[in-house]
C-alpha cells in the first residue's frame, strides 16, 4: 500500500490515542470533583469547572457516565501530584497527574522528561496561577469595562483577530464569566485555571523536536492531567 499508506495509519493511530488520553483525563477529573462533594454541578461548583473545561472536546456520554461512577458505591482514590522540570532550551516544564499509583505516575513522567535532555528541578516560581477565559463575539474594550465594573481581578486582556483572552486571578473566574454574561458571552473555547509563565521562549531546531516528542508523550501518558510550560511555540 506504500508508504503514503503507513503515515496515514499512524496519524490515525495517533489521533485516536490521543483521544482515548483526553477521554481518561475528563473521567477522572469530573469522577474526582463529583466525589469531592454532591454529585450535581448546579451544587457543586469544582464539578462544573470540570465539565466546562471538557465540555468541547469530549462527547456527552463520557462526562454522564463519570458522574454516574461518583454516585456509585465505589471509590476509586485518584491522587493528585505535581512534578516540576528544566527541559532542553532552558524550557520549564510543570506536569500535573491524577493517579491511582504514584510511583507509577512519578516514573511515567521522569523517564518521559529525562530521556529527552530535562531534568528535575523547582521551576514553578516562574510561574502565576490564573483564571483563563477565550472566546470570540465581543469587544476588547466592552469586556474589559464590564469585567473593571463587576470588580474582578483583570490581569490582562488580549484580542487577536477577534478572538479573545482574559487573564483573571484564579479565583474570580467563576465572577468574569457572570460578568460576560451581560454581553452575550456564554460559549468559550477555554475557561479554566492555568500556570502561566512570567515569560516566554521559543525553541528551535533540535531542542524543539524534543520538546515537541516530550509534550507527545505526555498527552499519551494515562496518568498525565496537565502540561504547563513557558515555550510559546509547541
Amino acid at each position: 500500500m506504500g508508504r503514503h499508506f503507513e503515515v496515514r495509519a499512524a496519524a490515525m493511530a495517533a489521533s485516536a490515542k490521543a483521544k482515548s488520553a483526553i477521554y481518561m483525563r475528563a473521567s477522572k477529573e469530573i469522577y474526582a470533583a463529583a466525589k469531592s462533594g454532591e454529585p450535581d454541578p448546579n451544587s457543586n461548583l469544582a464539578l462544573r469547572s470540570a465539565i466546562e473545561k471538557y465540555r468541547k472536546s469530549c462527547p456527552k456520554d463520557v462526562i454522564e457516565r463519570a458522574i454516574e461512577k461518583a454516585k456509585g458505591g465505589d471509590a476509586v482514590a485518584y491522587i493528585p501530584g505535581r512534578y516540576e522540570f528544566m527541559g532542553p532550551a532552558g524550557s520549564y516544564l510543570i506536569i500535573d497527574t491524577l493517579t491511582d499509583n504514584v510511583n507509577r505516575a512519578l516514573v511515567s513522567v521522569r523517564t518521559i522528561v529525562t530521556r529527552k535532555g530535562g531534568k528535575m528541578a523547582a521551576v514553578a516560581y516562574n510561574f502565576e496561577q490564573l483564571g483563563v477565559l477565550n472566546f470570540k463575539g465581543a469587544s476588547r474594550d466592552a469586556v474589559e469595562e464590564a469585567l473593571i465594573m463587576g470588580d474582578v481581578d483583570v490581569r490582562e486582556v488580549t484580542d487577536e483577530n477577534g478572538d479573545i483572552q482574559v487573564l483573571v486571578a484564579p479565583g474570580d473566574l467563576e465572577k468574569a464569566k457572570e460578568c460576560l454574561k451581560d454581553l452575550g458571552v456564554a460559549d468559550y473555547d477555554r475557561a479554566e485555571t492555568t500556570m502561566y509563565p512570567n515569560e516566554w521562549i521559543e525553541a528551535e531546531g533540535e531542542d524543539l523536536k524534543r520538546l515537541q516528542d516530550i509534550m507527545a508523550q505526555l498527552d499519551e501518558c494515562e496518568d498525565v492531567q496537565a502540561v504547563y510550560t513557558n515555550v510559546d511555540n509547541i
